[in-house]
């Protein structure tokens, strides 16, 4: 009885670690991430008197966005590296 306890305890586990995994590279993550930043830099500009905040708000969502693209090109050759050292 403990032995289908502990089977159950380590599949509810392994859904969640699936879960997150997902989470990780889903796109509404990312969507919602850009559009915190862009929030959250758009009321910094306001608030400290830039020009056009609206329009220099996109310079960090725009670094954002070009760094989770990038981001899966530079994981994928670690990986192959990685494979590559005994």
């Amino acid at each position: 009885m403990d032995f289908e306890k502990e089977i159950i305890a380590i599949k509810e586990r392994n859904r969640k670690v699936e879960l997150d995994k997902t989470w990780e590279t889903s796109f509404t993550r990312k969507v919602s991430i850009i559009g915190i930043t862009y929030i959250f830099a758009y009321l910094v500009m306001v608030t400290i008197n830039v020009p056009q905040p609206a329009l220099n708000a996109l310079i960090p969502t725009l670094g954002f966005f070009l760094s989770t693209l990038s981001l899966n090109i530079i994981k994928r050759a670690w990986v192959k590296l990685l494979k590559k050292t005994p």
